[in-house]
């Protein structure tokens, strides 16, 4: 029984999807090719891959190669390639479903930007649909290694395309393209080679036209460093990582000696999506004397380098090596350390320009920061190449080195603040104090800070110590003294406030763990902080928020003697002491401002309705005299 073609739709977006692929997506069209030659080079590489644990699937030959066909009569040029090929299930899931890490978000992202260079477009998969920048119609025709079946895919890309019954002699995939009537050009034999070698010269099987093989076909991490030109490096990173962006830089070299291997890695130019997304994966792939083994095995790489892109090639794993064997191989752990080493090396040489290696820390740095405490053999030096806002520079990029070198005499410590956002916790009210003596804060807002900082001790021998959590010891350090600030005074104002002090104790009983005078306020009435051995409030705020912490820890309520309420209230307690009602109004006060402090802090009040009605007769009481 003959099967009929089955007519599918896209998803919802894909009309304006493929609209935007089309017209406003690239700025330059000979890219498709480019496209579709890359998906084939990928194609045979899976089926190496494949091939090395069942043979049977390289039935017909292993001799991998891209060959391209132009008809000038039909109007048609096809890419075709003899790599693993895709069924039914492949087409419909693969072609059928565009963008599939996002359709919206992409097109989103699209429309919402004002430069049309879609730097991301890689990420999202899109590639194959560059075609219809230059055709009308795609016919897909493909049979999966292993298969007798094939299978044809077709397409105008207006809404739908049709899946049914073909035949194919062998294993792989034509690409069929009815050029659109202003893309005549790309059947000139011309035309395609001069394209395949600006853009597809990296690629490490023959791509042939009419018997001629166009591109060097030689992989670019064989070839000496100095060889390989950056426009090569450029057109080699957008293969191998599926982006359209620039690469920041390339890591290249040779190792020789206990094991052999080269590398050729790329930071890219600009954040990928999935950065932090639980299932992604580095995008480095491994290589075993030329011939592609593994797509980001397990082990190549640390987690906290998962950005880098390109390949590594061994000399000293067998060829057939499973996946299975790379998880305990030990070359594997060799390469993994040596790689690792050398990229952190060539960090290092980057870090010595500041503004550049500043756009590479504000795309990984974040992911950078995990190598701090999972990397153990290697976690001092990811720390020296960690950058940070600071009080000194909220706009900038500190590195602690840099931190340590401006320290005040008698300073002890490297103060942090943590919380969700870096211009939020620098107005902080515990910032005040260290900021009018002139000591700099780290201002840390990465969730990953609170883990990498309760499992660092110090560095350079400097301990790290939080600006909301135990006393402030400012009175150690020295202090900054300015033209236009006035003498300090001659009495000390909490010297006076130890009766508030007591009553503001009494008032809010278990509420607080303590009731205290405060050095780190300066222009603030009270803060709260954590005790020394007690959970960082940030830190704490976060667990609660994962469900990974009950209940919520006693503060310390700290007060500003110097501030003109307090000095109110200190005045109010020492005229009127002994009357309930002086009391009664001082008790309230107290409850007043340890709710001002919880909401400083960003936590949700027990009872606002009561924080209300106090704020509400305060003010009254303040307006009636």
């Amino acid at each position: 029984m003959i099967q009929e073609a089955e007519t599918h739709e896209f998803q919802a977006e894909v009309g304006r999807l493929l609209e935007i692929v089309a017209h406003s997506l690239y700025s330059e069209r000979r890219v498709f090719l480019r496209e579709l030659v890359s998906n084939a080079s990928d194609a045979c590489d899976k089926l190496r891959f494949l091939a090395a644990q069942d043979e049977k699937l390289a039935a017909g030959g292993a001799d991998f190669a891209v060959d391209l066909a132009v008809d000038k009569d039909a109007g048609t040029l096809t890419i075709s390639d003899n790599g693993i090929g895709m069924d039914r299930k492949d087409l419909i899931s693969h072609l059928g479903t565009i963008a599939r890490s996002g359709t919206a978000a992409f097109v989103k992202a699209i429309e919402e930007s004002k430069r049309k260079d879609m730097s991301a477009i890689g990420q999202f998969g899109v590639g194959f649909y560059s075609a219809f920048m230059v055709a009308d119609k795609v016919t897909v025709t493909s049979r999966k290694a292993g298969a007798d079946a094939a299978w044809r895919w077709e397409s105008d890309g207006k809404g739908k395309y049709e899946v049914a019954p073909a035949a194919r002699a062998t294993r792989g995939t034509d690409i069929a393209l009815h050029l659109k009537a202003d893309a005549k050009e790309f059947l000139e034999e011309a035309t395609l080679e001069d394209i395949v070698k600006r853009y597809a010269d990296h690629i490490a099987l023959p791509i042939r036209l009419a018997g001629r093989t166009l591109n060097r076909a030689s992989a670019p991490w064989t070839r000496a460093k100095a060889d390989v030109t950056d426009e090569q490096h450029k057109e080699f990173y957008r293969h191998v990582a599926h982006a359209f962006d620039e690469p920041w830089t390339a890591i290249h070299w040779r190792a020789e000696g206990k094991i052999e291997y080269s590398a050729l890695l790329y930071v890219p130019g600009t954040r990928t999506h999935d950065l932090f997304h639980p299932d992604r994966k580095h995008g480095t792939k491994l290589y075993v004397r030329r011939v592609f083994v593994n797509d980001a095995p397990d082990g190549l790489l640390p987690r906290y380098l998962r950005f880098l892109r390109g390949v590594v090639d061994s000399e000293d794993l067998p060829l057939n090596v499973s996946r299975e064997m790379l998880q305990n191989n030990p070359v594997l752990t060799l390469i993994r350390q040596g790689v690792t080493a050398r990229v952190l090396s060539e960090l290092e040489k980057k870090a010595k320009d500041p503004a550049d290696y500043a756009k590479f820390w504000e795309n990984f740095g974040e992911a950078m920061k995990e190598g701090i405490f999972e990397d153990a053999a290697n976690g001092k030096r990811v720390l020296g190449l960690a950058r940070f806002r600071s009080t000194a520079h909220p706009d900038g990029w500190v590195s602690l080195a840099d931190y340590v070198s401006r320290m005040k005499p008698g300073q002890e410590a490297i103060h942090y603040i943590a919380g969700d956002d870096p211009k939020t916790i620098a107005k902080s009210p515990h910032l005040e104090g260290f900021v009018k003596k002139g000591v700099e804060v780290l201002l840390l807002s990465d969730p990953v800070d609170e883990f990498w900082i309760a499992q660092t001790d110090e560095f350079e021998g400097k301990k790290f110590k939080s600006v909301t959590r135990g006393g402030a010891d400012l009175d150690k350090i020295a202090g900054e003294t300015r033209a236009d600030e006035a003498p300090a005074e001659a009495a000390d104002p909490a010297a006076d406030a130890g009766a508030l002090i007591a009553l503001f104790r009494l008032a809010l009983g278990d509420q607080v763990k303590d009731v205290r005078a405060s050095q780190r306020l300066a222009e603030s009435a009270v803060c709260l902080v954590a005790d020394d051995s007690d959970l960082d409030i940030h830190l704490e705020r976060m667990l609660r928020q994962h469900k990974q912490f009950a209940g919520m820890s006693r503060r310390i309520l700290e007060i500003n003697p110097a501030h003109a309420t307090i000095k109110a209230l200190i005045a109010a307690l020492a005229k009127g002491g002994d009357d309930t009602a002086v009391q009664a109004r001082l008790s309230e006060a107290a409850l007043l401002l340890y709710d001002q402090a919880r909401i400083v802090e960003g936590d949700k009040l027990d009872d606002p309705s009561a924080f209300a009605r106090r704020l509400a007769r305060a003010l009254a009481e303040g307006f009636s005299g």
